[in-house]
């Protein structure tokens, strides 16, 4: 079972006790997080005039539209990873369908030798036979 782990952060300047089942670097990297959120925030003109209330609904609206854009990445990649798999088992089948190709080929070959090399045979023993009679 996993440990809980509790660790204080600070977030917008207060000190903010956060536990959870994920490491404290986590809980940290979150913390981090939401601090540049909130910068990045606070340089928005007429941002820290407006409500508390109305500042954690636009705070709250900006991770929102951060986490839909990590999830629609997300998924663009997983349709591109399955993508490039189909991509690779169709390689793969044509790669296999080649080698077997090429073996058939590879056998019809030394069969067409062996028909060519009885053939000379079968022409080297008529010409001798031939010369046999012409003398």
């Amino acid at each position: 079972m996993a440990v809980k782990n509790t660790t204080q952060v600070l977030i917008g300047g207060k000190i903010i006790t956060l536990s959870g089942y994920e490491s404290e670097e986590y809980l940290q990297k979150v913390a981090n997080y939401m601090n540049s959120k909130l910068t990045e925030l606070s340089q928005i003109p007429g941002y820290s005039r407006q409500a508390q209330e109305t500042r954690h609904t636009l705070l709250s609206l900006n991770i929102a539209d951060d986490y839909f854009k990590a999830k629609r990445q997300a998924e663009m990649f997983e349709e591109d990873l399955e993508a490039k798999d189909r991509e690779m088992y169709d390689l793969k089948h044509d790669l296999i369908n080649g080698q077997v190709e090429l073996e058939r080929a590879k056998k019809e070959a030394e069969e067409n030798a062996r028909q060519v090399q009885t053939l000379r045979d079968k022409i080297a023993e008529l010409e001798k036979e031939l010369e046999e009679l012409l003398n």
